[in-house]
């Protein structure tokens, strides 16, 4: 019977039996306590076009009072202005299911404080295809307030000491900078400089080349420098002009060094003729690393794989 309880008697102060009641033929009733958005489908118009639109349920109502808030809006009034303000900013009809599916919460935004985010990175010189990149990658972006992007690029500016276009290609090419939690990237700073050692001018460079190092793992980016550093034997300078090494796996790296190690060839030092870049090193395939590198056959390379 509980079922019934959201049917209203035909007029609201009339009384009904529980016998009328179960003659009253209603719409399908919303399910009343569903743990899936899924149930809601049938009932919902807004949520069967998001479906359609290719917005992931099951995984939109992981997040924190999504589905509480999809069930709230309605299509033509609250959902349609923000997909056409998505797709005016430049995310693509087929990136609109992925888009919403990971920030669901846009669709409950302010259109026009949506608006005066985007203006802002205008008037910061952002292009409309870097606004659009930016704005596909880090889905977050534009449920953060002026003043905190504000706050974010002059973080970096001072902190790393680098100019406007250097700290706006930095956040366009990795723009959860801009979204995700700044106490790890204080951190990562922190570590590069204190405890491996690099000089500012050389973060810088490595940041700029590199921009997931301000958000990779302290404990990897620790232990591939002692590796690189001490064991190789790379100086400073070296990694900085190569800081893709530190996105590696440190046992692709080690798997490799030992390797030349053993056939006699690991020369990491530019004046030497039979010099190895470690871009070489780490970025090639296995087969090209060990035919044009090594110099030897895979069969060779897995053979001694198998003795570590």
């Amino acid at each position: 019977f509980s079922d019934w309880d959201d049917i209203p008697p035909s007029s609201a102060l009339e009384v009904i039996s529980e016998e009328e009641a179960v003659q009253i033929i209603a719409e399908p009733l919303l399910p009343i306590q569903s743990s899936t958005l899924r149930d809601y489908v049938d009932h919902s118009e807004t949520l069967a076009k998001l479906v359609h639109l290719g917005v992931d349920l099951s995984q939109v109502e992981k997040r924190q009072k999504a589905g509480q808030l999809l069930l709230t809006l309605d299509f033509e009034k609250d959902v349609k202005k923000i997909l056409l303000f998505l797709k005016d900013v430049g995310v693509e009809d087929n990136q609109l299911g992925t888009f919403l599916t990971k920030n669901p919460y846009i669709l409950g935004e302010d259109l026009e404080a949506l608006e005066t985010r985007v203006a802002y990175l205008k008037s910061k010189k952002f292009g409309k295809s870097e606004i659009a990149q930016m704005v596909s990658r880090a889905p977050y972006l534009l449920l953060f307030s002026v003043e905190r992007l504000d706050n974010r690029l002059g973080f970096f500016k001072n902190e790393l000491g680098l100019s406007v276009k250097k700290t706006k290609d930095l956040v366009i090419r990795l723009p959860r900078l801009l979204t995700g939690k700044i106490e790890p990237v204080k951190e990562n700073l922190q570590v590069c400089q204190i405890e491996l050692g690099f000089q500012r001018n050389e973060i810088q460079q490595i940041v700029c080349k590199t921009p997931k190092i301000l958000t990779a793992s302290k404990k990897r980016l620790k232990q591939t420098f002692d590796y690189l550093h001490n064991i190789m034997g790379i100086p400073h300078h070296m990694l900085t002009r190569f800081p893709q090494v530190f996105n590696s796996k440190l046992l692709r790296i080690r798997e490799r060094h030992m390797f030349l190690a053993f056939l006699g060839r690991a020369q990491y030092d530019p004046a030497q003729p039979s010099y190895i870049s470690l871009d070489q090193l780490v970025s090639l395939p296995d087969e090209v690393f060990c035919t044009e590198i090594a110099k030897a056959s895979m069969q060779d390379f897995e053979n001694f794989l198998k003795t570590l």
